[in-house]
C-alpha cells in the first residue's frame, strides 16, 4: 500500500513580495504555492534578483547538460558559500572549475568503495554502540546520530581521524546555525539590504559558525601540511594525503594550505550533509510502513543472514536500494541547484536577462504531476525499472558534467548504514510526530525526527 509521507502543504496562491521576505528567509519550501508544483516555468522577482525556476525536462538538461557554460553557479550561491567552502569546487566555474576537478581527481579515486568500505564500517559500529545504550523501545532522535555518523565516515576517510564526540557535536552545531542564517543571509541580498544591517541581523553569526567548522578542519590538516612543506614523507593513505600530493602541471605547485582547507571543508558538507538527510528521511518512510520495513529486513536476512556486512552484501540489496532511492526522490538532500544566465536568453517563449537567477528544483520537478503518477506517495516499486521513469525527471545528485562525484560512495555508505539498522530494529514513528520539513542548503526536519527503536528478537 502506498503511503504520502508528510511535505508541507503549498499555499493556494502566489506570495506577495513581504510575505516572500518573510517565509522563503525561515525555509524555500514554506514559499511555494500550488501551481509551483504543476508549472513548467516559473518567475520570482525580487528587489534584487529575477529568479526563474526551471521544471522542464528539456529546459533543465538544456542548463544542466547541453549549454552548461552559458548557465554557471550563481555568484550569489558562491558568496553565500564562501566563508565555509572559500574557492573550492563545489562554487567555482569555467577554467578554474576545470582545473580544480583535474587536480582533485587522484583524491576521488581514494573514495572508491573498495578502499573505504572499512573505514565506514568502523564508523557504523561506533553508531550501533550507541544505539544500544538505549532502553529497548525507547525514543531516539535518529538525525542526530545520522548527521554525527556520516561526518564519522568522512572524516576517517578524508584525513584518516574519528569524529571527536565533543568537537563532533560543536561542528554540527555549528553547521546548523550556518545553513540557517544562510538562508536568510539568501533573502537579505535578494531583497538589497545594506551590509551594516545585515551584519547586525545574523551575517556575524553565520561568518563565526563557518569559522568553527574551518578551524576543526584546519587544527587536523596544519601539521600534516606543515609536515609535507618540511620534506617529510607521506605515509597515511587517505584524501588528505592524495590532495598534499598532487602538483600542478602548469605552476609546478602543490594546493597551497588554503587551497587544501577549501577543497576539505567541501569534501566535508557535500560528504556528510546530503547523506545525513537522506538517511533520516528514509527512516522516516520506513518507520511509517511496517510492510516496506518487513520486506527489507526479509531482504537482508536473505542475502546476509547475521553475517558482517560486506560490499558484496550491500550490491546485492536490490529492494532497499529501490527504498533508498524513493526517499531521495521524496526527498531529494538538495531541493534547489542554483545557476545564473550568462547572457540574455529565452526559455519557454520567456526572456530571461543577463545575470537572472536560474533554479533547478528537483523537490519540485521529483513532484510534478506531469512526471510521477501519485508524485506525493511513497512508491519503491517506481525504480525496478529505468525505462519507466521519464528522462531528466530524477536528479537526486544533479546531472550533467557537474553531477555529485560522490554519488556511489553515498549509495553504499547509506545501504550500510540501513542494513545495519533495520538487522537489528523495529521502527516506528512517535506518535503524533510531524516532521517540520525545510529547504536550505539540504532539505531536513527543522524539528528533528524522533523514532521509536524496538530490538528484534
Amino acid at each position: 500500500m502506498a503511503q504520502c509521507p508528510f511535505h508541507p502543504k503549498p499555499h493556494k496562491n502566489k506570495a506577495t513580495l513581504f510575505t516572500t521576505f518573510l517565509l522563503k528567509r525561515r525555509s524555500w519550501l514554506d514559499g511555494l504555492y500550488e501551481r509551483s508544483y504543476k508549472m513548467k516555468m516559473g518567475r520570482v522577482k525580487m528587489p534584487g534578483l529575477d529568479l526563474h525556476v526551471i521544471n522542464d525536462p528539456k529546459e533543465v538538461k538544456r542548463v544542466m547538460v547541453d549549454n552548461v557554460k552559458d548557465f554557471p553557479k550563481s555568484d550569489l550561491l558562491h558568496e553565500l558559500l564562501n566563508p565555509l567552502l572559500g574557492d573550492s569546487i563545489f562554487t567555482t566555474n569555467g577554467q578554474v572549475w576545470e582545473k580544480q576537478r583535474e587536480l582533485l581527481r587522484p583524491s576521488f579515486e581514494m573514495t572508491r568503495i573498495n578502499k573505504v568500505f572499512g573505514l565506514m564500517n568502523d564508523a557504523v559500529n561506533e553508531m550501533m554502540k550507541k544505539f544500544d545504550k538505549y532502553t529497548n523501545g525507547e525514543i531516539v532522535e535518529v538525525d542526530e546520530h545520522m548527521t554525527f555518523v556520516t561526518a564519522d565516515v568522512i572524516f576517517r576517510t578524508i584525513m584518516s581521524e574519528k569524529l571527536d564526540e565533543e568537537k563532533g557535536k560543536e561542528v554540527l552545531e555549528a553547521f546548523v546555525t550556518f545553513q540557517e542564517e544562510t538562508a536568510r543571509a539568501a533573502m537579505r541580498k535578494m531583497f538589497c539590504f545594506p551590509r551594516w544591517l545585515s551584519y547586525i541581523l545574523g551575517e556575524k553569526k553565520r561568518l563565526a559558525a563557518g569559522e568553527v567548522i574551518r578551524k576543526t578542519l584546519s587544527d587536523i590538516i596544519k601539521p600534516r601540511y606543515d609536515a609535507v612543506t618540511n620534506g617529510q614523507e607521506i605515509v597515511t593513505e587517505d584524501i588528505l594525503s592524495s590532495l598534499l600530493k598532487v602538483i600542478d602541471a602548469d605552476t609546478n605547485k602543490r594546493f597551497s594550505f588554503e587551497e587544501i582547507l577549501d577543497q576539505v571543508a567541501m569534501l566535508f558538507l557535500a560528504g556528510h550533509e546530503t547523506t545525513a538527510s537522506s538517511l533520516t528521511w528514509t527512516l522516516y518512510i520506513l518507520s511509517m510502513t511496517p510492510e516496506c520495513q518487513e520486506k527489507v529486513y526479509k531482504e537482508i536476512q536473505e542475502i546476509a543472514k547475521d553475517e558482517v556486512f560486506t560490499i558484496h552484501h550491500i550490491r546485492k540489496m536490490k529492494y532497499l536500494t529501490n527504498v533508498f532511492k524513493e526517499s531521495l526522490r521524496l526527498y531529494p538532500p538538495v531541493g534547489f541547484f542554483a545557476r545564473e544566465s550568462k547572457e540574455e536568453t529565452t526559455m519557454r517563449k520567456k526572456l530571461i536577462k543577463k545575470g537572472a537567477g536560474i533554479v533547478v528544483a528537483p523537490w519540485l520537478i521529483h513532484r510534478h504531476e506531469d512526471f510521477w503518477e501519485n508524485p506525493h506517495e511513497f512508491d519503491p516499486s517506481r525504480h525496478e525499472d529505468k525505462a519507466n521513469i521519464q528522462k531528466g525527471t530524477y536528479l537526486p545528485f544533479g546531472m550533467g558534467e557537474r553531477i555529485c562525484i560522490g554519488q556511489g560512495f553515498a549509495m553504499q555508505e547509506s545501504i550500510l548504514i540501513l542494513s545495519n539498522i533495520l538487522r537489528t530494529y523495529k521502527l516506528e514513528l512517535k506518535e503524533d510526530f510531524v516532521p517540520d520539513v525545510v529547504g536550505r542548503l539540504t532539505i531536513r526536519s527543522a524539528n528533528g525526527m524522533y523514532i521509536k527503536m524496538t530490538k528484534r528478537k
